[in-house]
C-alpha cells in the first residue's frame, strides 16, 4: 500500500479525502486513496480494509518499505520509521527535503495507537482557526505518529494511505 503526500500542505481546514481522491487519478494511480487523518466517522487504524492491514507493506512512491504492515504503525511505538526512507507527494517531491513543505510536520489527529482524538483534530479538519487545535508529528523525530499539538492555522504535510490494494488483471 502506497503512502503518498498531498501536493501542498494545508492548513487544518483540508477537505483530505477528496484531495487525497483527485491528486491520486491526476497522477495516473488506479487504486483508491485517503487520507492518512482521524475523522469524525473513522479512525486511522481503519482507514486501510481489514484484508489488507496484515500481509501488505506500506511503501513510497517508488515502492521503498517505510512500514511491514499498516498494523506495524499502531503499536504504540508512534509509528517509528526510517527517515532515510522518503516520502513523496503525488507529484514526485521528498516531503523530507523539498522547500514546498516549510515546516515538516505531518498532521493525523490520533493517539499513538490510531484512535481519534476529538479535542485534536481541527474540529473534524473543517477549521484553519488560530484557537483550534490538531494532532501532528514532527518528521525529524521520525514517528508519522508523535503526540504533539498545533494550531490548526499551521500549513503542514497531509498524507494519503492507499486504502484498497487491487492487484493487476494482466498481471
Amino acid at each position: 500500500l502506497h503512502l503518498v503526500a498531498l501536493n501542498l500542505p494545508s492548513s487544518g481546514d483540508v477537505r483530505a479525502d477528496f484531495q487525497c481522491f483527485q491528486q491520486a487519478q491526476l497522477a495516473g494511480l488506479t487504486s483508491t486513496y485517503r487520507a492518512f487523518l482521524s475523522s469524525h466517522l473513522q479512525d486511522l487504524a481503519t482507514v486501510v480494509r481489514k484484508t489488507d492491514r496484515h500481509h501488505l507493506p506500506i511503501v513510497n512512491l517508488k515502492g521503498e518499505i517505510l512500514f511491514s504492515n499498516w498494523e506495524s504503525l499502531f503499536d504504540g511505538s508512534g509509528g517509528q520509521f526510517d527517515i532515510r526512507v522518503p516520502i513523496y507527494s503525488f507529484d514526485g517531491k521528498n516531503v523530507l527535503t523539498d522547500p514546498s513543505w516549510p515546516q515538516k510536520v505531518i498532521w493525523h489527529g490520533s493517539t499513538a495507537h490510531g484512535v481519534r482524538l476529538v479535542s485534536n483534530y481541527c474540529e473534524a479538519w473543517h477549521t484553519a482557526d488560530m484557537e483550534a487545535v490538531g494532532q501532528a508529528s514532527p518528521l525529524e523525530t521520525g514517528k508519522l505518529l508523535d503526540q504533539k499539538v498545533y494550531s490548526c492555522s499551521n500549513q503542514f504535510i497531509v498524507l494519503c494511505i492507499e486504502n484498497s490494494f487491487v492487484s493487476d488483471p494482466q498481471g
